[in-house]
């Protein structure tokens, strides 16, 4: 590969469970500048990859969108991509959605699982989702789609690929409501429900932790800050651990009961902490403000 160019050389993956997304991320790629390949045949990603780099600048960043009947591709994939060599950034986008999310949007379009042949769409579901279990353990990021539209995915795709001319972490503080579930697509998660509730507070329960209320009473109580400063500097080497290994998006999730009050305000000092390291470009998001 030309040396002169291999360091500019951006290579992502795209793939995921049918139904997820992958159309929509591609043209949100295609807006940001990047040059997207769709349903890829397997054996071309090699040479697209080495086309792209004898082109240097003119295709500094690349996506091929792919997915599982691709067959083999799935069950070589790390080992292509760990063999490119060390001009190359090659990245791997997975995105998931629950089962019974998929399940609607293949009976919406009326069009069936490409898995599922004389079964269910579901049946189709659980197939994908076992030939797709290693790559998906394997991707650089994890975008669950399940709550998000296609303008909501467009512009987290634009949060997540729309800076990748400035160096350095892209951190995402995301608070959330364990009675939802917990986020799939987060690196690490930690627990504010140690807090006393504010939900049992009559006159801060209809307010949120983005209101003034709200998160002097949580940051007042017992433990929060002391959590947040000793949280934040344990983080310290991992932000510096994931920029060595050229990690370049990471979330952090916060969460308590309902994602309404404690997780909203810990996420929000949190991310004001994690501001004060080198390279890291801190956002919050608040997956579950606003359900009732």
């Amino acid at each position: 590969m030309n040396e002169q160019h291999s360091h500019h050389q951006e290579v992502l993956i795209v793939t995921g469970m049918s139904g997820a997304g992958r159309s929509t991320v591609a043209n949100a790629l295609e807006d940001l500048g990047w040059y997207v390949v769709d349903n890829l045949p397997p054996q071309m990603l090699r040479p697209m990859i080495e086309l792209a780099g004898r082109a240097g600048d003119s295709l500094p960043r690349i996506a091929a969108v792919m997915d599982v009947r691709g067959g083999k591709l799935f069950a070589d994939l790390q080992e292509v991509l760990e063999t490119l060599g060390e001009g190359v950034n090659a990245r791997v986008l997975f995105l998931e959605a629950t089962d019974s999310a998929l399940v609607r949007r293949f009976e919406q379009v009326r069009r069936p699982h490409p898995l599922q042949g004389d079964g269910t769409i579901l049946d189709g579901i659980l197939e994908e989702r076992s030939r797709t279990r290693e790559l998906r353990a394997f991707s650089t990021l994890i975008i669950d789609t399940t709550d998000l539209n296609i303008h909501q995915l467009s512009t987290k795709i634009q949060e997540s690929f729309g800076h990748e001319d400035q160096p350095g972490l892209h951190l995402t503080v995301q608070s959330f409501g364990f009675k939802y579930g917990l986020p799939s697509d987060v690196d690490l998660v930690a627990d504010a429900r140690f807090l006393p509730n504010p939900f049992w507070v009559p006159e801060l329960r209809p307010h949120t932790g983005l209101d003034p209320q709200v998160s002097d009473y949580v940051l007042g109580l017992d433990g929060a800050r002391p959590f947040l400063e000793r949280y934040a500097e344990s983080l310290e080497p991992v932000l510096h651990g994931y920029q060595q290994e050229n990690k370049r998006h990471a979330t952090i999730a916060i969460g308590c009961t309902g994602g309404k009050h404690r997780s909203v305000a810990m996420a929000v000092a949190l991310a004001e902490l994690l501001r004060r390291y080198d390279g890291v470009a801190v956002s919050v998001r608040h997956r579950d403000l606003g359900r009732e």
